[in-house]
């Protein structure tokens, strides 16, 4: 991911990553959490904001475990001097076990075939390997199920903590439904939850940390929080659901701001139609602005005719469809230079969209809108400084 400190040139576009933003938001979330560390989630390249950077502001404000989805994300932090606890979760066989025992991260096994490809890199690596349970409890993706399963990898794993090619620091599961307030999951999956847990400790595993709560789960069901917090979206400022609040309802404050330079502004008459396939044609004279971001660079092209931008303080709407490197604005006779800042998202405090308008335009979630933004767009990082 390109990134960038301070910009040093008119850029076509820039995603701005606020870090003050990101710190403070790591702070409100160990808040509403007191009794649980924090692990600040940073996977897909920090869900668009750049890993690296966020995970050490993320450190900084307080987070002690960083969490990716693949190990080769995590190797990427430690090659980075990340330190600290760190986990990895989305294994697939012949993955780079031994590199990640060496690299002393935490890794995930959810099945019989994982935990033996652990255990043999341990060996190879003559050290032990910290493994996490994952237990499915109902979201039906990855983890094991309940039962004669869940006792099998538990005795399995107990053999080789004994042997000491392994040691068992986390139990875990993740929510199916958090972030639908009241859903008949949410209570169901914690009671299973226990129950593995209450088995596997009851064999003799004795984790570091049991932890079930996602971003939502954090925000709003304290009876999940046990030793540990994932917190992904909302770390970055974002609601994990427009139901549950705003971000300044839960004391967040979105991280990053996309805009982009006009690239052309002119006159247009009545009639003149825009984009491909003409699904725009202008209703009377009127001016035209063409921002240079595409769906090559995360623009849902399902927001076309529909995605809101902020140009010279008013809020404009693509104006037929996205195309690969740009799209339209009908600016309504105004006359803005080109040049002139688009901004298409941020914290919405200065009257821009917001990144859930974004969502709601293309009929996504706001976790989509920034993580899909692309490499061509350069990350600027702003308030780099640590505050106190």
């Amino acid at each position: 991911m390109s990134e960038r400190t301070a910009p040093t040139a008119p850029l076509r576009a820039r995603a701005e990553i606020d870090l003050a933003a990101l710190r403070a938001n790591v702070r409100a979330l160990r808040a509403h959490a007191p009794g649980a560390a924090v692990m600040a989630v940073v996977k897909s390249e920090a869900y668009g904001h750049g890993a690296v950077p966020c995970a050490r502001a993320a450190v900084a404000a307080g987070a002690s475990w960083l969490g990716t989805a693949t190990p080769e994300e995590a190797l990427a932090l430690r090659a980075a001097g990340l330190p600290g606890r760190i986990m990895c979760w989305l294994w697939t066989p012949g993955g780079p076990w031994r590199e990640a025992i060496e690299a002393e991260l935490d890794v995930s096994v959810s099945g019989m075939w994982a935990l033996k490809e652990a255990v043999e890199a341990a060996r190879g690596a003559d050290r032990p390997a910290r493994v996490q349970l994952k237990a499915d409890t109902g979201l039906g993706r990855n983890g094991c199920q309940p039962g004669g399963d869940w006792a099998a990898l538990v005795r399995a794993a107990l053999r080789a903590e004994a042997e000491g090619l392994l040691r068992v620091t986390g139990l875990w599961s993740h929510f199916a439904c958090a972030d639908e307030p009241g859903h008949p999951s949410i209570a169901a999956q914690l009671g299973v939850f226990r129950e593995m847990v209450a088995y596997a400790e009851a064999q003799g595993v004795r984790p570091e940390v049991r932890h079930i709560a996602n971003s939502p789960a954090t925000l709003t069901l304290p009876e999940s929080h046990f030793d540990l917090v994932r917190t992904g979206i909302a770390t970055y400022g974002i609601s994990p659901s427009p139901e549950l609040g705003t971000p300044a309802d839960f004391g967040l404050r979105p991280v990053m701001t996309l805009s982009a330079s006009l690239a052309l502004v002119k006159h247009v008459p009545g009639g003149h139609g825009v984009s491909y396939g003409h699904r725009y044609v202008t209703p009377g004279a009127t001016t035209l602005g063409l921002v240079p971001l595409g769906y090559a660079d995360g623009i849902p092209r399902h927001a076309s005719s529909a995605g809101p931008v902020l140009v010279e303080g008013k809020w404009r709407t693509i104006a037929g469809r996205v195309a690969m490197d740009q799209f339209v604005v009908d600016l309504g006779g105004d006359e803005p230079a080109a040049g002139a800042e688009a901004v298409l998202f941020g914290p919405g405090d200065r009257g821009e969209p917001t990144a859930e308008d974004w969502a709601q335009a293309a009929g996504t979630i706001a976790y989509e809108i920034v993580t899909r933004i692309g490499t061509r767009v350069p990350r600027v990082y702003v308030n780099e400084e640590r505050d106190g």
